[in-house]
């Protein structure tokens, strides 16, 4: 190549596609399109499907130019930071790095590349300071650190571009509020400054550019190639009429999951938690336990070593089969499988697309996914995905809102760096999308907190973090410092324990809730192995191999996946075109029998009406009602519900949800006219009655745990001394009182019950729900007997409590014996 000194832009350019061709690549036009849109100074967001070169799209801007230029003019004189790559996960920063400088080497620039992590050591961030790399590739959290440390602004002032990957990933999460608020900062440190997001799988384009780049900011929208068609098959029951109506794991179907599996090259096996997970890859292995060295398990909770290895292995096709989670849904880089399979429904589409792109990873390629049913009904989802694909609907993702914790954490974090001046941190964060509407009484209230505690907490100097030292506001305490820099970060959940072997291997981190019910002795599965447990010792987990099986998992939270809107609706619209012979799938072939046996013995709902059945079973009396709004929606609905009936008429209520609907259990009878029911679902003083019906400040209690944790009002502990989750809700209830008692309009309460509102409950979407139910055509249907639509609530509601003395596998599969019979029944009838 010609030597670099010598290059322009347009040599630098031309290069480029010479490198392209000796590859056997094609240069797409978005690629040209961003790089000629960098070279403008412009910002903006690259959209483009999975595997199609949205890397190298954002990447070789910057690289063309820094060839363009001789060393000293590429870092201004002196070595720079230049180029700042956020990965939403720290799991994704080695790939990446090696991605980068990759093609940095090949296209002979020459480049450095490193990694700012939680797991990087102290010298080598010392060193990145003192010899800054070209680039650099951190998370939300690292970067905040980095902000923390006095200097700063100095080591990040010559950055020029700022590359946000996987930006759909962070954009619907307090930690793309963390980030949005650290770009404002960069904004005001950096010259010419450009912002970059690389993302797939959005709706809300033209949205999520401007949370990027910030309100009345100019951005420029870059859309790759036409996606890849995305092929979606199943794998359907041999047996329809005995394919459970409320499944578990779907391992119904495992024998022709192995025949899939041994029939395809490469397999990641997808599930929607890591408890699933850890239960498909034990019966993979029972079953085939010649598969031992060729099937891997794969999850975020396991050590990242074992990730590592994995992944490795991946790459260089050592393994037949992965079962994975959501771990490997991202840029985790490594060749195309040959088959992408997922286990049970998706529960949204923009999911779906995501993990199919795993396969045919790349330009021009059919992306290809097996979808593994765990229930009769999930058939139908699998076609409702298949729909809104070919329709190009997917779910649009929004970004929190006046997240006063985020920002409170965040201005301690400048406070400690460079400082801040009041006015001009005011104009910064009103600069973020998220912000842009901050009242000047909340940023008062926010600065009363972080100088004196607020109003309720003003006695207690551990809470006065920033002074104002001649007109600039820093925090000068060492001690709240350092604790303050551990705290950093937005992320939630129980606390972690380290899963140790008694030798010392670690394999992981289960939840405190989980690890704290196991005695001395009780086995458990995870990391692919069944465990004994032995003790916790200074929040680690000692266990060795078990001698006996086991089918207890650990539950992590956080994975609860409600079904989306977008993908309700399609399910609605699916039951109504099939009800109307406009419609056939393999799916809806195969469980023709069971969508007949709901007209039949109920009624099939669309997307215009509204199913009430209300039907005695063996427990009592129950009500189902199936407005197909989601469990987090259902959840708010039925207490408001249950809450209105009782007023009518004094009863009791056990209540249960799913995606489809809710059921409202009683041991006596209760009757119910439509007129009274149509009462019960009215969207007047929705909201005051929601607030009446649950008991939101004990929830909001628990909601504030968090909140609690990121603005500083609470201290998780040093490492080895952490508190417990316990702990955690005792420190954080007790200043939840004070509080509620003695600063009852404290703006981090209100967060609270808000966060409850929309997060917990989906208050927006149960509103909109109800009202649209209004204009359905009601049907309140009496059936003799549970039909496919209510038994998976009934069956649920069983698993939740200790009906008789049989166990609750017996008592489902007696209840589907007597079903299938039934079914049986009706159908020779008709």
């Amino acid at each position: 190549m010609p030597d670099r000194s010598s290059m322009n832009l347009q040599q630098a350019m031309d290069h480029t596609e010479r490198w392209y061709e000796s590859r056997g690549w094609t240069v797409f036009d978005f690629q040209r399109e961003a790089w000629k849109a960098w070279h403008e100074n412009q910002s903006g967001l690259i959209h483009s499907p999975t595997g199609s070169g949205k890397t190298l799209a954002a990447w070789l801007g910057p690289v063309q130019d820094a060839m363009s230029r001789s060393t000293a003019e590429a870092t201004g004189g002196d070595p720079a930071l230049r180029v700042l790559w956020i990965t939403p996960l720290r799991a994704l920063a080695s790939d990446t790095r090696n991605n980068l400088e990759a093609v940095s080497d090949a296209l002979g620039a020459g480049l450095s590349v490193e990694i700012r992590t939680g797991d990087t050591s102290s010298s080598r961030r010392t060193r990145q300071r003192q010899q800054p790399p070209f680039a650099l590739v951190t998370t939300p959290e690292s970067l905040s650190v980095m902000l923390s440390y006095p200097g700063s602004e100095i080591g990040l002032a010559n950055i020029h571009t700022v590359v946000v990957d996987e930006w759909h990933e962070l954009l619907g999460s307090k930690r793309g509020v963390q980030l949005q608020l650290c770009l404002a900062r960069l904004r005001k440190l950096c010259k010419n400054l450009r912002i970059w997001g690389v993302s797939a799988t959005l709706a809300n384009l033209d949205q999520a550019r401007d949370v990027l780049l910030g309100p009345g900011k100019e951005g420029t929208l870059i859309r790759g190639v036409v996606p890849r068609s995305v092929e979606v098959c199943s794998i359907l029951p041999t047996d329809p009429a005995s394919f459970k109506w409320s499944g578990h794991l779907g391992l119904q179907l495992i024998k022709p999951v192995i025949q899939a599996i041994d029939n395809a090259g490469t397999t990641l096996l997808f599930t929607n938690t890591r408890s699933q997970a850890e239960l498909w890859f034990q019966a993979l292995l029972n079953a085939r336990p010649d598969w031992l060295e060729s099937v891997a398990l794969h999850h975020g909770s396991l050590d990242r070593k074992l990730r590592v290895r994995i992944e490795d292995q991946l790459r260089s096709g050592e393994l037949s089969c992965v079962v994975c989670t959501s771990s490997l849904d991202l840029g985790v880089d490594f060749s195309p499988v040959d088959q992408v399979m997922q286990v049970g429904s998706p529960k949204g589409i923009a999911r779906l697309l995501q993990r199919a792109g795993r396969s045919g990873h790349r330009p021009g390629a059919v992306s290809r996914i097996l979808c593994v049913p765990s229930n009769a009904l999930e058939l139908v989802e699998i076609t409702a995905v298949r729909n809104a694909l070919a329709e190009k609907r997917i779910e649009a993702r929004q970004t929190p809102q006046l997240s006063l914790d985020v920002l409170c954490q965040h201005l301690v974090t400048i406070a400690m760096g460079s400082g801040f001046i009041e006015q001009d941190m005011l104009n910064e964060i009103r600069d973020t999308y998220s912000f842009a509407e901050l009242t000047d009484a909340q940023w008062q209230w926010v600065m009363d907190f972080i100088t004196r505690g607020g109003q309720a907490l003003k006695g207690y100097p551990q809470y006065h973090k920033v002074l104002q030292v001649a007109g600039v506001h820093r925090v000068m305490n060492e001690q709240i410092q350092q604790r303050h820099r551990m705290a950093i970060g937005t992320i939630n959940s129980d606390a972690q324990l380290s899963v140790v072997f008694q030798g010392g291997k670690r394999l992981g981190t289960a939840e405190e809730s989980f690890i704290a019910r196991l005695k001395p002795g009780d086995t458990f599965q995870f990391a692919g192995r069944h465990l004994e447990f032995i003790r916790i010792r200074e929040m680690t987990a000692y266990v060795r191999k078990a001698t006996k099986r086991s089918r207890v998992v650990p539950r992590w939270g956080g994975t609860q996946l409600p079904l989306t809107s977008a993908l309700a609706d399609s399910v609605l619209q699916t039951l109504h075109l099939w009800q109307q012979g406009e419609l056939s799938s393999p799916e809806l072939l195969s469980i023709d029998a069971t969508l007949k046996l709901q007209q039949q013995w109920s009624y099939l709902p669309g997307p215009n009406d509204f199913l009430i059945e209300y039907i005695r079973t063996q427990e009592g009396y129950s009500l189902f009602c199936f407005p197909f709004a989601g469990s987090l929606a259902h959840e708010g609905l039925a207490m408001v519900v249950a809450s209105r009936l009782s007023a009518l008429t004094p009863s009791t209520f056990t209540l249960q949800v799913n995606d489809y609907g809710f059921e409202l259990q009683s041991p006596e009878p209760v009757e119910f006219d439509l007129d009274q029911l149509r009462q019960a679902f009215s969207v007047d003083h929705l909201l005051a009655d929601i607030l009446n019906s649950i008991n939101t400040s004990e929830i909001a209690k628990r909601r504030f745990r968090d909140i609690a944790r990121i603005s500083g009002l609470v201290f998780d502990g040093y490492p080895g001394r952490a508190k417990t989750a316990k702990q955690l809700q005792a420190s954080s209830g007790l200043i939840f009182d004070v509080l509620e008692n003695h600063d009852p309009d404290n703006l981090l309460l209100d967060q609270a019950r808000r966060e409850v509102l929309d997060q917990q409950l989906e208050f927006e979407r149960l509103k909109t729900t109800m009202q649209n139910l209004q204009g359905r055509q009601w049907r309140l249907e009496r059936p003799e007997r549970l039909t496919p639509l209510s038994f998976p609530l009934w069956a649920d509601s069983l698993n939740s409590q200790t009906i008789t003395s049989q166990s609750f596998q017996q008592r489902i599969q007696a209840m589907l014996d007597a079903l299938e019979s039934a079914s049986d029944d009706t159908l020779q009838t008709t």
